[in-house]
């Protein structure tokens, strides 16, 4: 055996030799005598862009080989149809909340470059992904260097005037990042969301639980309109509200409010309603804004014609329930739209292709597909010790990690996860049908035409195996092979 290796050694080298002999004398007598390579079928062909995160990490948003369009799909192959003359809801945007902790490590606790750099990954939608939406939180949240609101007295006064209103806090981190922010992205859209009234409004004279004394409905919807009004004059237009973060849960040590069904009702018809058109705002009233697990809080309120006037849709958390709920709403109210507006990650699970697979599966393919106009994320940005806290989730991860020791930024799933949205399916954009076949099981997809006539496809393949299809639109074929555990977004005119 060692003789015959030895042999063909010899006769490979002897070869390479003579190639090279041969070529030396062709190069001497001035002869080519390469092939030139024949034409490119492909060449002239449109072409599709592909960026593809994988649960290993070998690809994480990464621009792959452009794919050609061809007139004529190959046989054999899996056909998944996009069908753009069919279309559901309007995107509003994808991003995640940009809270007071998050606010406050971005402009106090990153240096000039660093924060500038930041900001362009995350809103830029060429350099970076492109964020479009950002929920804000009126006043504390549990994401906060401390509790307050922008109407806070010693106990036992009142100013129904709203003689001290300020947006305090706000001021400091918020009001500046967000100017920031809006130099990148000046559409962005904005949804501003109380954890609790003043303690004043209050039955219970406290931040913490309670609930909104009737009384104080009328100043409260004043409150709302000083707030975008106060933002306003700061350069920043709030989209919408949400009238309670998490009514249904008010036993927090961080500020909260319990807000039963009737009680929002009513708050929305006698009041925040009746004074937004009053002020003349375009600022859009969202209800309810808590977990999956309930549907008759939207539906009883939305059943009122005279609070449901005013209102434009429901929004949604994730921490109980099924995405499915957000179809329910919908399909029994199918002139009002749905929102999802908050989910965190954190400590209790770390695994990045389960949380890739999962986001996918339920916050943006899922929230999309039960037409949602928005997939917002929790804290924007949180430091090692997932914080600052203010008594609230004391293991939460934010879309991107500071470390306030050492100055790096981490990326997190929750990065990549919006980028596969926000920086191509762009505001206004619209989704489309879309059908996936038997024979391409464990996968989701996704697709939506932009303002500019651009089509996006979002393709999630759940499997550990890889799959190979051809996406058909309109005479427009695109054949692609996705790795397992992937996500992969096409773009194409």
């Amino acid at each position: 055996m060692k003789k015959a290796v030895t042999f063909s050694v010899t006769i490979t080298t002897l070869t390479v030799i003579l190639l090279v002999i041969f070529g030396a004398i062709s190069g001497c007598n001035g002869k080519d005598t390469t092939s030139p390579p024949g034409p490119d079928p492909d060449d002239g062909l449109p072409k599709a862009q592909v960026w593809v995160t994988s649960g290993d990490k070998s690809r994480l948003l990464s621009h792959q080989t452009d794919l050609s369009v061809k007139p004529v799909p190959p046989a054999n192959w899996p056909v998944v149809k996009m069908d753009t003359s069919i279309l559901f809801q309007e995107v509003d945007g994808y991003g995640a909340a940009l809270t007071g902790s998050s606010a406050y490590l971005i402009n106090k606790k990153m240096d000039a470059t660093t924060r500038q750099a930041l900001l362009k990954d995350l809103f830029d939608a060429d350099a970076g992904i492109g964020i479009s939406y950002l929920r804000l939180t009126m006043g504390a949240s549990d994401f906060s260097l401390s509790d307050f609101t922008y109407n806070d007295l010693a106990q036992g006064n009142t100013d129904y005037e709203l003689a001290q209103f300020s947006l305090g806090q706000d001021r400091d981190d918020v009001v500046p990042v967000l100017k920031e922010i809006t130099t990148l992205a000046p559409e962005i859209g904005l949804m501003g969301t109380p954890w609790s009234p003043p303690a004043w409004m209050k039955t219970n004279e406290s931040l913490k639980g309670g609930q909104l004394k009737p009384e104080c409905y009328e100043v409260y919807a004043a409150y709302f309109v000083k707030y975008i009004q106060a933002m306003q004059t700061e350069g920043i237009h709030i989209d919408a509200v949400t009238p309670q973060n998490e009514p249904l849960y008010f036993s927090a040590a961080y500020p909260c409010m319990e807000m039963q069904a009737g009680e929002q009702q009513a708050f929305i018809k006698t009041s925040l309603g009746p004074a937004f058109a009053a002020a003349g705002l375009q600022t859009k009233i969202i209800l309810y804004d808590h977990n999956w697990d309930v549907t008759d809080y939207a539906t009883s309120i939305l059943n009122d014609p005279e609070a449901s006037q005013y209102i434009d849709g429901t929004a949604f958390h994730a921490y109980a329930g099924n995405v499915s709920a957000m179809s329910t709403v919908k399909n029994a109210f199918p002139d009002k739209h749905v929102y999802f507006t908050e989910i965190s990650g954190g400590d209790w699970a770390t695994n990045f292709d389960d949380n890739l697979m999962w986001n996918m599966s339920n916050i943006f393919i899922g929230t999309a597909r039960n037409w949602s106009k928005t997939a917002l994320l929790w804290n924007l940005v949180l430091d090692q010790n997932h914080g600052p806290k203010n008594n609230g989730c004391q293991d939460c991860r934010g879309v991107v990690t500071l470390n306030t020791g050492s100055g790096k930024l981490t990326y997190n799933e929750e990065y990549y996860s919006i980028g596969h949205f926000s920086k191509f399916v762009r505001p206004g954009a619209r989704r489309v049908g879309v059908q996936i076949p038997q024979s391409l099981p464990n996968a989701e997809a996704v697709g939506f035409i932009n303002v500019d006539g651009s089509k996006v496809l979002v393709f999630c393949n759940y499997g550990l195996d890889l799959k190979s299809f051809t996406i058909t639109q309109h005479k427009k074929n695109i054949t692609y092979s996705i790795p397992g555990v992937s996500v992969a977004t096409l773009v194409w005119d």
